[in-house]
């Protein structure tokens, strides 16, 4: 992988591979404690978990459609049952009538389909209702089709990138998820968890450099604002986190801080974007480090802000419309419902999608220069050690 930089291994000097694990590894040290002390004991087994509905797959074998008796909304299937063989479990081979779904959202089954049911004890016996189709044979093709084009075109560096989105998952579900149903504050745990994916990935994926530790710091400091904003605009707006069905339930059932929770999904919302901008931050001001060795420092951080400008005005939009479009059903039902546009502003649901996007974007805007300025500082700071300058005089 340092094939990749060949001028950047150059210019760091064994001093700057100190100076760079002297800020990494108290950083990294705090992390692995804060994991430690904040990891989940009590899985999900705890007094807070809600018994699920047992589901049972199967493959329809036959369809019995008949015409309803009166002309229903969202009629997908149509009256009838289906039978449908159950493929897993205790009962497997056996063959169920099930009645045909229909409603809203209501999966669109036909024979050969394998699909999901749900599976009920009544006064009756045990009744199925179908309610999704079975997704996980198309759900590897996809993700198989999606690692070797990764690996296809970036190589060693892909696959590296392949391994850090397995941490950062293995994470998000081992650890965040976990720690915050066991109710350890939301906000906390998702900063310890991206600065954890921070430290793993962004070394994982770009090698252990002075440019990578820049990338890295300026992260951490602008995750860690991100985290105070969003608790200053969360709180002063009054926002509870409950805006659907779904945050009630997991308010409700699991008694899970809703606002804490609005505020981790804050914070790991923008882990995404802001490694992007810092690793290129680092990289942009190392290389015109490398391209001309007179600029100084206040020359390195006006050129490289005059990128991260650039950069931050593209990736505005990219927030706005990633937060817009989550919310785009909530945004229809609002907007159907209300008569003026002020009045749709500043619902619930609308406000906590802008005081995301706003967060996200002030979280980036603090990037650019504090990574900037890091990576300006490191550059000439290696210019100025006499074996830097010794090892970077072009051969040949």
């Amino acid at each position: 992988m340092g094939a990749h930089h060949p001028r950047h291994a150059a210019t760091e000097t064994r001093g700057m591979r100190r100076t760079a694990l002297a800020v990494v590894v108290p950083l990294a040290l705090l992390t692995l404690v804060a994991l430690v002390v904040l990891r989940p004991t009590d899985g999900l087994d705890g007094p807070a978990a809600v018994d699920a509905a047992a589901q049972v797959e199967g493959e329809v074998a036959a369809i019995d459609a008949e015409a309803c008796p009166e002309e229903a909304p969202d009629d997908v299937n149509g009256c009838g049952t289906a039978t449908v063989r159950i493929t897993d479990g205790a009962d497997a081979g056996d063959e169920v009538e099930v009645p045909l779904p229909n409603g809203s959202g209501a999966p669109e089954v036909d024979v050969g389909d394998r699909i999901v049911m749900v599976e009920v004890e009544n006064p009756d016996g045990t009744a199925y209702t179908i309610v999704d189709h079975q997704r996980g044979r198309a759900l590897l093709v996809l993700v198989v089709a999606f690692a070797l084009a990764v690996v296809a075109f970036a190589r060693w560096r892909g696959l590296a990138a392949l391994v850090g989105l397995a941490v950062s998952f293995g994470l998000l579900v081992l650890f965040v998820v976990p720690a915050i149903l066991q109710g350890e504050p939301p906000l906390l745990v998702a900063i310890v968890g991206a600065a954890a994916i921070t430290l793993t990935v962004l070394y994982l994926t770009h090698g252990l450099s002075l440019s990578t530790t820049v990338a890295v710091v300026g992260t951490l400091a602008a995750l860690t604002l991100t985290g105070l904003l969003s608790a200053l605009s969360v709180a002063a707006l009054h926002l509870t986190g409950i805006t659907d069905d779904l945050s009630f339930s997991v308010g409700t059932a699991y008694r899970v801080d809703t606002q804490g929770l609005l505020l981790a999904g804050i914070v790991i919302g923008s882990l995404g974007v802001l490694d992007d901008v810092t690793v290129t931050q680092g990289a942009t001001v190392a290389e015109l480090a490398d391209a001309d060795r007179s600029m100084g420092f206040r020359a390195l951080y006006r050129a490289g802000s005059r990128v991260g400008r650039a950069h931050i005005a593209s990736v505005i939009n990219t927030i706005v419309l990633a937060y817009a479009g989550s919310a785009l059903p909530l945004l229809v039902l609002i907007v159907a419902g209300q008569d003026s546009f002020t009045g749709v502003v500043v619902d619930q649901v609308i406000a906590q999608e802008v005081v995301r996007s706003v967060v996200a974007t002030l979280g980036l805007v603090a990037a650019v220069p504090i990574t900037t300025a890091l990576a300006a500082a490191a550059a000439v700071r290696a210019r100025r050690d006499p074996r830097a300058t010794a090892s970077s005089t072009p051969s040949g």
